[in-house]
C-alpha cells in the first residue's frame, strides 16, 4: 500500500504501551475465535434458534454478508495490495498472536468480517445489531490489541464489511416494521374477551412443533378449539366449525388459512387467524407475529379488510367431499403456474433454514436445469413462459422473489411473466438475478391487472396456490372483487 502513515503507526504504538490485564487474556481469545468466521457462525446459529423470525433474517442476512466480505477482503484485496504487518516487538508477550509474519496486513478481515455481520444483523434486527455491533468492535480491536494490524487496517476493513452488507439490500430488499395497510370494516366486529362465540380449527400438522392448542384454551378460555390430527379432514372440520360459530378461527399455515378464508368468505363472517404454521406470510403481512396478537384483537373488537383473488376453473365446482358448498377457489398471498410449483417444494425445503430469497435462488438454479417451459394463453395471447406469478396486491421487491405488500387492499394482480420464447432465456435469467438486474432485463415482465384469463395452458401444468401445489386445468379466469374480514390489532407491526 504504500508508506505507513506516521499516525497510523503512532496509534498502532500507543495501543502497544497500554494494557489492561484482564485483556491480556480476553482479547487474544476473542481474535482467535473469529478466526475463519467461527465466532459469526456460532453467534448466527444461536441467534436464528432463539430469535424468532426476525432472528433468522438477522442471522442469514448476517452470514451472508460476511461470506461476501471475506471474498472480498482476503480473495481479491490481500492479493493486490501488500502492506507489512506491525513490528509485534512492540507488543508486550502475554497477548501476542501467533501469526505468519509475511501474510499481508491491510485490510484486516477480521474486522472486515466482523463489521459485515454486524452491519446485516442490525439491518434485519436494531436490538440484535447492538449486540453484534458490541461484540464485532471488540473483536476488530483486538487485532489491534495483539499487534497483528495497524487501525488503519481494522477501519478500513470495517468500513469495507459494512459497506457490503449494505449491499446485500440490492438482492435482499428489508421488510418494513409497518405491517401492511388494510381498512377498517364499517360496522363493529364481535368483540370476544374471553373467546366466547369463537371455534378455532388448529391443524396441528401444518408447522413446527408445540402445543399451540393447549396455548389457545389459555389465552381464551372461552373458545371453542378443535384439533385436526394427521389424517383429519380439515375442510370438513372448519365447516362444522362455522357453522357452530359466531367468529371462525384457524391455527395453521397459509394452506390452512386459505380454506377457512374460502369458508369465512362464503359465510360472511370474519376470520381470525393464529399464526401456527411454518412460514405465516399472510400472516406476516397482516402483522400477527404470535398467538397473543389476534388474541388481542378479538378481545378489543379490531379487524381489517383485505381483498381476495378469485379462481374459475374451466370444469369446477365449488362444492367438497362431503358436500359442503365452498364457493370458488381462491388464494390469499400468490398463485403461479410454469415451473414455480416445482420451485415451491425446493424453496419451502430450504427457506426456513437459509431464508426465502436463498432459498428461491437455489431451487431456481435446481428447477431451471430439468424443466421445461409450459405453453398458454394469457388474455388471448400465445406465449411460451418458465414462469407466471399472479399475487394478491403488489409485491415488494420488484424482482424474482417477492417478499411482502404494503396494501392489502389495492385491488390489483400483480403479474410477473418469466418468457422463455426469447434466445438463451434460462441462462439470462439466472444471470439477472445474480446481478440484481432482473428489473431490465428482456427475459422478465412485470404489470399489474384486475383480471387475467388464461387458456389453453398445456396439459400437466400444476399450479402453485398459496405455497400449496394443485392439479391444473385447461382454462382459468383470476379476478379480484370481494374483501374478507379479518381480526387484527390496532398498530399491528412486521416480525
Amino acid at each position: 500500500m504504500g508508506k505507513i502513515h506516521a499516525a497510523d503507526r503512532a496509534a498502532f504504538a500507543w495501543v502497544a504501551t497500554h494494557h489492561v490485564p484482564w485483556a491480556n487474556k480476553a482479547l487474544p481469545a476473542l481474535s482467535r475465535a473469529a478466526n475463519h468466521s467461527r465466532l459469526w457462525a456460532v453467534t448466527g446459529a444461536g441467534m436464528a434458534l432463539s430469535g424468532g423470525r426476525s432472528g433468522r433474517r438477522a442471522a442469514l442476512r448476517g452470514l451472508g454478508s460476511v461470506a461476501l466480505a471475506s471474498t472480498v477482503t482476503n480473495v481479491v484485496l490481500k492479493s493486490w495490495v501488500r502492506r507489512p504487518r506491525p513490528v509485534i516487538d512492540a507488543v508486550p508477550m502475554a497477548r501476542r498472536l501467533s501469526r505468519q509474519p509475511w501474510t499481508t496486513s491491510f485490510p484486516s478481515g477480521h474486522a472486515a468480517s466482523a463489521a459485515a455481520f454486524a452491519t446485516g444483523v442490525a439491518l434485519e434486527s436494531r436490538p440484535l445489531g447492538v449486540a453484534a455491533g458490541a461484540l464485532a468492535g471488540s473483536v476488530a480491536f483486538s487485532r489491534v490489541y495483539t499487534g497483528v494490524h495497524y487501525p488503519g487496517d481494522v477501519l478500513a476493513g470495517a468500513a469495507l464489511g459494512a459497506g457490503l452488507a449494505a449491499v446485500t439490500l440490492r438482492w435482499w430488499p428489508t421488510r418494513p416494521v409497518e405491517a401492511a395497510s388494510a381498512p377498517q370494516p364499517r360496522g363493529k366486529v364481535p368483540a370476544l374477551v374471553e373467546g366466547d362465540g369463537l371455534v378455532v380449527v388448529v391443524n396441528s400438522s401444518a408447522g413446527p412443533e408445540g402445543d399451540t392448542a393447549q396455548r389457545l384454551r389459555e389465552l381464551l378460555p372461552g373458545a371453542k378449539v378443535v384439533e385436526r390430527g394427521q389424517n383429519g379432514d380439515l375442510v370438513a372440520l372448519l365447516c362444522e366449525a362455522a357453522r357452530d360459530a359466531q367468529v371462525l378461527g384457524v391455527a395453521g399455515g397459509d394452506g390452512s388459512v386459505n380454506c377457512a378464508a374460502r369458508i369465512a368468505l362464503e359465510r360472511g363472517m370474519p376470520l381470525a387467524v393464529f399464526p401456527a404454521g411454518t412460514l405465516n406470510h399472510f400472516a406476516a403481512d397482516l402483522g400477527l407475529a404470535r398467538l397473543d396478537d389476534t388474541a388481542l384483537a378479538l378481545a378489543a373488537g379490531e379487524a381489517v379488510l383485505v381483498d381476495v383473488a378469485e379462481l374459475q376453473r374451466d370444469h369446477s365446482h365449488p362444492f367438497s367431499d362431503n358436500g359442503e358448498e365452498l364457493g370458488p377457489e381462491l388464494f390469499l398471498n400468490t398463485f403461479s403456474l410454469g415451473v414455480y410449483p416445482d420451485l415451491v417444494r425446493f424453496r419451502e425445503e430450504l427457506e426456513g433454514k437459509i431464508g426465502k430469497w436463498p432459498a428461491m435462488l437455489v431451487g431456481l438454479v435446481r428447477v431451471l436445469r430439468d424443466a421445461g417451459p409450459v405453453k398458454m394463453r394469457v388474455n388471448g395471447r400465445p406465449r411460451s413462459l418458465w414462469l407466471l406469478f399472479l399475487g394478491n396486491g403488489q409485491y415488494a421487491p420488484e424482482g424474482f422473489a417477492p417478499t411482502y405488500r404494503p396494501d392489502l387492499t389495492d385491488g390489483l394482480l400483480d403479474v410477473r411473466i418469466v418468457d422463455a420464447s426469447r434466445p438463451l432465456a434460462r441462462t439470462r435469467l439466472v444471470a439477472a438475478v445474480l446481478s440484481g438486474t432482473l428489473g431490465t432485463s428482456r427475459v422478465y415482465e412485470a404489470s399489474t391487472a384486475r383480471t387475467v384469463r388464461l387458456s389453453e395452458i398445456q396439459e400437466g401444468a400444476e399450479l402453485a396456490v398459496d405455497g400449496e401445489v394443485r392439479p391444473g386445468a385447461s382454462q382459468l379466469r383470476i379476478a379480484k372483487g370481494r374483501r374478507l374480514m379479518v381480526y387484527r390489532p390496532e398498530g399491528a407491526v412486521r416480525d
